[in-house]
Formats: C-alpha cells, sequence, structure tokens
C-alpha cells in the first residue's frame, strides 16, 4: 500500500452576509449559539482526506481567523455558496499572502468556476467523485490544477461519515445530515437539478444510521436537519427509511428533532406524513414561490399547481409539522400587482416565517440560460448595489423585468411591510396554535440539548425586554397557546423569539428598497428634465 505523507489541512467556512434573512442571531443568542447551521459540506470533505492528514476547521461565522492558524497549514480548503462568494475570495488572497496554497470546492465555485481564477485548486463537482484524484496529484508534488467530478453518477451510498467530531457543537442551533441529492422536478429558476440532477440518490438507511450513531456517541442531542433539497423525491425509499428511523429513535429515546425540505406534494400522501411525525420531524421547509398559478406554470413549478395550496399547508400542519416557505417576487408572468395576493396568501395559510426574495438568475440554470438569450442578464448586478452581495432579500433582478422595475420593487416593499408587521406576525402564530397538532410528540426536549438551557416563559420575558411594544400580543399568544394546544407552546414561542430578527430585518431591507425607489424617481426625474430641456432648445 502507498505511504501517505502527513498534511496539515486548515479547512475555512467563508463568512455569509452579516445582514441575512437566514442568520438569526437574536434566535442563537437566546441559547448560548453563535450560528444557526453547522457545515455540513466542508465536515464532508474532510471525511474524504488520507486518516494520516491534520485537519482543523475554522468556521469565519463563528470564530476568528488568525494568521497562526493559515501558517499552521499546508494548504487551505475553502469554498461555499454565492453568498460567501466575496468572503471566499478575500480568503485567497490572505492565504496567498502568506504562502499557503489554497483549493476551492462547493456550488458556487462548480456552478462560476471563472470567479475562482486565483485559487491554486479548483475541485468541482460532488467531492465523492473527484477528491482521491485530488490528493493523488497533491501527493505527487502538484500545486496546481483543476479537477471535475462527472456529473450526476456519483454513488452515495459510498460517502463517508462526515467529521463531525471537528465541530464545535455548542457554536450551532443545529447539524445537518444528508439522506439524498437531486430534485425530480424542472423549476426554471433552480440550480439543484443543474448540480445534482433530476433522479433523487440515495444513501443507505444504515449509513444514516451510523451518522446519527455517531452524533449521538458524541453527546450531541437536538435538533437535526435533513439538507436534502427535497427529501420526497423518492418517496418509496424515504418511506422505508422513515419506517426504520422511527425504530431508531424510539430505541434512544427520541434524542433528535428533525426539520427538512420538501415538495407540497407532501400533503397528499398521507402515510409519508403519519411516517414523518411518528420520527419526530417538526419543521418542513417549502417552495411555494407564488400565489399565482400562471407564474407557477411559466416557471416550471406545475407541482404547485395540482392542489389547493392553502389546504395543503394546513393539511402539514395537522401532523404537527410547522411550515416555513419561500416566496418569490419578479417573474415575467406577473401581469399586474402581486403584492396583496402574496400576503394575502401568507395570511391566508397561516405561515409566520416566510422567506419573501427578489427573482435572481443564479449562474447556470434554465432561468440564466434564457435571460441570456434573449439579451436580458445583467451578470454581477445586483438591484441594490449599496447593499453587500446576500440573500435573494437584498440581491436580486439582475435582469431587465418586463413589468417597471420600480412596480416590482413597490410590490415587494408592499409584502414585507404586510408579512412582517408586528400584529400580522403574531395573528399567524395564533392561528398557526390552533391548526398545528403536537398531540403524541414528546412534549419536553432531551437531556442534553442547548435549547433547555432557556425555558418557555424566559425566553418570552427576553422578546419581551427587546420587543417592549409587542409585550401584550406576545403575552396573549403565549397564554392562549398554553391554554389551548400546550403541546405547541415551545414552537410558538421560538417563532416570537424568531421576531427578533425578522421584524428588524424586514425594515432594514425596506429602507434598502426605498432608497433604491428613492434613485429611480430621481433618475425618472432628471431625464424628464433633460427631455423638456431638449425639447425648449429644438423650440
Amino acid at each position: 500500500m502507498k505511504e501517505v505523507a502527513s498534511c496539515n489541512v486548515l479547512m475555512i467556512y467563508p463568512r455569509f452576509k452579516a445582514e441575512s434573512f437566514w442568520n438569526y442571531p437574536e434566535a442563537c443568542e437566546l441559547v448560548g449559539a453563535r450560528y444557526p447551521a453547522a457545515p455540513l459540506g466542508l465536515v464532508t470533505v474532510a471525511s474524504l482526506l488520507p486518516r494520516e492528514w491534520n485537519i482543523r476547521l475554522v468556521n469565519r461565522n463563528t470564530e476568528e481567523l488568525s494568521d497562526e492558524d493559515i501558517a499552521w497549514s499546508d494548504m487551505v480548503m475553502t469554498g461555499g455558496m454565492i453568498t460567501q462568494q466575496p468572503d471566499t475570495l478575500d480568503l485567497i488572497e490572505r492565504a496567498h499572502i502568506m504562502g499557503t496554497p489554497v483549493v476551492v470546492g462547493g456550488p458556487d465555485a462548480t456552478s462560476s468556476p471563472h470567479v475562482y481564477r486565483s485559487a491554486d485548486f479548483l475541485v468541482l463537482g460532488e467531492a465523492e467523485g473527484i477528491m482521491q484524484t485530488f490528493v493523488d496529484a497533491w501527493e505527487s508534488g502538484q500545486r496546481s490544477g483543476m479537477f471535475t467530478a462527472p456529473k450526476f453518477q456519483i454513488d452515495v451510498t459510498k460517502s463517508p461519515i462526515p467529521r463531525f467530531d471537528l465541530l464545535k457543537f455548542e457554536h450551532y442551533l443545529y447539524v445537518g445530515l444528508q439522506f439524498s441529492r437531486g430534485c425530480p422536478f424542472t423549476c426554471e429558476f433552480c440550480d439543484i437539478i443543474e448540480l445534482y440532477g433530476r433522479v433523487p440518490r440515495t444513501k443507505t438507511a444504515a449509513q444514516v444510521f451510523a451518522e446519527l450513531d455517531a452524533l449521538y456517541s458524541m453527546g450531541y442531542r437536538g435538533h437535526v436537519d435533513f439538507v436534502d433539497d427535497n427529501l420526497i423525491g423518492n418517496k418509496k425509499v424515504v418511506k422505508a427509511f422513515l419506517a426504520e428511523l422511527i425504530t431508531w429513535q424510539e430505541a434512544h429515546d427520541f434524542p433528535f428533532e428533525f426539520s427538512t425540505e420538501a415538495s407540497i406534494n407532501l400533503a397528499e400522501d398521507t402515510e409519508l406524513l403519519e411516517l414523518m411525525k411518528r420520527a419526530n420531524f417538526f419543521l418542513v421547509f417549502i417552495g411555494i414561490e407564488s400565489p399565482d398559478p400562471e407564474t407557477l406554470i411559466a416557471t416550471k413549478k406545475r407541482q404547485n399547481t395540482r392542489r389547493d395550496l392553502v389546504e395543503s399547508i394546513h393539511k402539514i400542519y395537522s401532523y404537527g409539522m410547522m411550515v416555513t416557505a419561500g416566496f418569490i417576487v419578479g417573474f415575467d408572468s406577473e401581469k399586474d400587482s402581486i403584492a396583496d395576493a402574496m400576503a394575502d396568501f401568507i395570511e391566508a395559510a397561516a405561515i409566520p416565517v416566510c422567506m419573501v426574495g427578489l427573482l435572481y438568475a443564479l449562474p447556470n440554470t434554465q432561468l440564466t440560460r434564457r435571460l441570456q438569450r434573449e439579451g436580458r442578464l445583467h451578470p454581477g448586478h445586483d438591484i441594490m448595489p449599496d447593499v453587500d452581495a446576500g440573500d435573494q432579500c437584498t440581491s436580486g433582478l439582475n435582469f431587465d423585468t418586463l413589468r417597471p422595475l420600480r412596480d416590482v420593487l413597490d410590490d415587494y416593499r408592499r409584502i414585507l411591510q404586510r408579512v412582517y408587521d408586528p400584529v400580522a406576525y403574531v395573528g399567524r402564530i395564533n392561528r398557526l396554535v390552533s391548526l398545528l397538532d403536537r398531540s403524541d410528540r414528546p412534549r419536553d426536549l432531551p437531556k442534553g440539548d442547548a435549547r433547555r438551557k432557556v425555558g418557555a416563559v424566559e425566553t418570552v420575558n427576553k422578546v419581551f425586554n427587546k420587543l417592549p411594544e409587542l409585550r401584550d400580543a406576545f403575552w396573549q399568544t403565549f397564554m392562549n397557546c398554553a391554554k389551548t394546544n400546550p403541546q405547541a407552546l415551545r414552537l410558538a414561542v421560538s417563532l416570537m423569539a424568531m421576531y427578533l430578527h425578522l421584524g428588524p430585518y424586514s425594515r432594514y431591507v425596506i429602507g434598502a428598497i426605498d432608497r433604491r425607489i428613492d434613485e429611480l424617481d430621481r433618475d425618472t426625474n432628471q431625464n424628464w428634465l433633460r427631455y423638456q430641456s431638449s425639447i425648449s432648445a429644438e423650440g
């Protein structure tokens, strides 16, 4: 067997934009965490490296990166999503100043390798399909190159257990696992099918239980997120897995509660809903995108047109799972204002937490290719240039819209104003409480869960202290839930805590939109004055 030399690898998870819909700093602070999600991708890559290599992990979202960290390393490995791109580029430059080679991978590098030309190595695609080739090249003395995995062909049943030991669990609200890759649908704006394909590939149940066993043996308890882009992409396989997961949970006294992302057709499968309920899933993210059927058809999200969406969400609630949802403003098919229809839908569905964003043409998607053909795409352009690149709330519309841009932005502002008005937000929590069936669920969090540090009453008091103007409304909601649905109290309180972030963040985004609208109005007025001046000169 070939002898492998030791190598010091510094894995760096790049910083996300400070202001983001997803980071929930106040909710993290309540339980002593520093960031919501642990970097599953990097600890999975770490598991593919030779055992003889020494690996350290620094997450720039939770801790400082020192020059000493870089000096220790023989190589830096980094990369992530498009919202981490600015920090990734800064990291490459910083490492190079210290003479350390940099390896970049991840979804953004795979979609836009040209952006990372300054890196020494690019490792593109799914790491399981190419990492050994990179390691062999490094061991042979190669110090630059591009390595690309074959698309959609990686056998995920051979993916090893992630290096969870590299994580500092206390830094995170939850950790992630992956069961499957790929999605059977063809949404025009989505890059998942471009990165992972339309045929979901699944791990074996034994693999996932080995990962759960690893977390359990390390003492981790609490929230585990299945990071699959559509957990139910292969219903037959996931049902078999969930049946075994129930048995595992029962044998271990339910140490974990799960969240995931799934398509709305989950609601039509009562067997699947029941399995998820019994396995202790408590939260599902669903991409609704728009309440307008024409828009859903135009953007190839037909699966959302085959059912009553509000009724479907309420059906999921009846199985004890909360729904968070994604919505997008700026589709070509929006003939008139979408603001009232979207806000009305969110209210009717009683979804407290809604990620409402502006349409963004991601690299390497059907949408981007179409906009390029039509000459409407503006690569690298964000609609709010005064705001750093971030999620769809503060970056988007990087193309010529068919509706007047001002109208689209005004719609977006009106939706955020309605949805994250504190009275409306609390009202949706109240309606959710009346719909959420948490019977036959563990009432208390497992011992060792970091969220046990702060009880429901203490959390509510902390919310009151930070938002005293909402004291009466939140207290009434708290008491209503305690009286009518005590099993749901913990979840209702967590939604109140999330408003500590969502309320101020929505106002931050509204402020950015207001500034952009003011700029558009000034440009319009200046153009009109120039036109009038030219007419006068000709006269």
